[in-house]
């Protein structure tokens, strides 16, 4: 039944989701150039408010659980497991007062309305992954933006999507090098639930009445603690809370 719906309600999803970043990216455009980066990331964020509400156009239920009182004075490191490209725009919208950014593959800053521009003025990193030094180099840049103006990342250190649900392993690249300039970030794992069941059958036709949460677990301090621990402790949290 939800692949049977799927194939009604697709279409009117992507119709409303297509509809919007198209109209926001002159409305980014404008933003950026008469209201610099604050502005700019207002319009990301509406535009990301309208995204997850095409969710509802195919069924869906979305939950965000966010239990803390997360600082807002000092950068964060919010590591989550990765089930779909859906985890972005709730990730975006309802973590926005934490200015959280990407680490992003460089092919996807050019080409796509709204998200290629979003990704090439909104101060996340954009990576060549054929080329090392340059990522690194990209990601160190990162840290040092997160450390001056406090704001977070999210990273998923599974490195790709899982298109069953389950947990990958978490490779410790990423975190630390932002950690090496900006030292003083919080850590704080998210688990994303079913989102990988929206797209079980591929992106045509998406799963209709998909249940998908996203929970903010409680956070670490980097401080005295490896590399290998800290993933380690984010990494079981999320499996647990899976």
């Amino acid at each position: 039944m939800n692949k049977f719906l799927g194939y009604i309600f697709s279409p009117i999803h992507y119709l409303f989701f297509g509809f919007f970043v198209c109209l926001f990216h002159p409305i980014q455009w404008l933003c950026f150039k008469l209201g610099g980066q604050e502005a700019h990331k207002k319009s990301v964020d509406l535009l990301n408010f309208f995204l997850v509400n095409t969710y509802y156009l195919l069924g869906s239920s979305i939950s965000f659980k966010n239990p803390y009182q997360l600082p807002e004075n000092r950068p964060i490191i919010f590591i989550a497991n990765h089930q779909s490209l859906y985890d972005i725009p709730p990730l975006i919208w309802f973590l926005r007062k934490y200015h959280a950014k990407f680490i992003s593959k460089i092919e996807l800053t050019k080409g796509i309305p709204s998200v290629s521009f979003n990704l090439k003025y909104g101060g996340g990193a954009n990576i060549d992954r054929k080329d090392s030094k340059q990522a690194v180099a990209e990601i160190l840049k990162l840290g040092e933006r997160m450390k001056a103006n406090n704001w977070s990342t999210v990273i998923f250190p599974e490195g790709t999507r899982s298109k069953d649900g389950k947990l990958k392993p978490f490779a410790i690249g990423g975190v630390a090098t932002i950690l090496k300039k900006a030292p003083n970030a919080l850590i704080v794992p998210i688990v994303i639930r079913n989102s990988w069941k929206f797209v079980q059958f591929g992106a045509f036709p998406l799963s209709f009445g998909e249940r998908m949460s996203w929970e903010v677990l409680e956070s670490l301090e980097p401080e005295g603690k490896s590399m290998e621990e800290i993933l380690s402790i984010a990494e079981e949290a999320i499996s647990r809370a899976l």
